[in-house]
């Protein structure tokens, strides 16, 4: 079987892209990556995706700031396609999907939110989680719809909320339980395991 080939869409520094590559690297994860996006211009996970020598792509939009024009977005399915990317990976990419990316990649869009949705959508979950006063949080693996954070759950990590943490030291540790849910669940993709 050939390696799933992903591409990866971030805003940030590229932390969960790089718990990817490592899956990759050691042998674990059976995935090429094709291509790294970006709609932050110098973004951290730009740099490591060239470090590495994966193809990159900035995508620059200055209509929205929370999601890319119609157009823009067709120009990033075009991109995505020329890679012959297989799995979209959403890894801290801070921008909602609309429908050309959708439609082009059905059920083939993830992302990973920091809470056990459907609890605490959107920004900052780790926060939301200590606003709340819960003692669980965690992580969750989901398909990409047109909403907020509320496409089918694939998988899901529960991480305490211990007294005394705040909003950084419970997100380190949901981070942390990122880093190891999201490579298996490619794995998954990987291996066919996912329809």
């Amino acid at each position: 079987m050939q390696p799933l080939k992903i591409a990866v869409l971030g805003s940030g520094k590229g932390s969960n892209f790089r718990s990817i590559l490592n899956a990759i690297l050691s042998g674990q994860l059976k995935a090429r990556p094709v291509l790294a996006v970006s709609d932050v211009q110098g973004a951290g996970i730009l740099t490591l995706a060239e470090n590495l020598g994966v193809p990159t792509a900035e995508v620059k939009e200055s209509k929205f700031r929370t999601r890319l024009s119609e157009e823009v977005e067709c120009g990033l399915v075009s991109t995505l396609r020329a890679s012959g990317a297989e799995l979209v990976v959403l890894a801290g990419y801070m921008r909602v999907v609309k429908k050309p990316l959708l439609d082009a990649f059905p059920r083939r869009i993830i992302n990973i939110h920091p809470s056990l949705l459907p609890a605490f959508p959107g920004l900052e979950a780790w926060r939301q989680a200590i606003e709340a006063g819960v003692t669980t949080t965690g992580c969750t693996v989901h398909f990409v719809d047109s909403g907020i954070d509320s496409g089918q759950i694939i998988a899901q990590s529960e991480v305490p909320v211990l007294p005394g943490d705040t909003p950084a030291t419970l997100h380190a540790r949901i981070q942390e339980a990122e880093h190891r849910i999201y490579p298996d669940v490619i794995k998954r993709f990987a291996a066919r395991e996912i329809p």
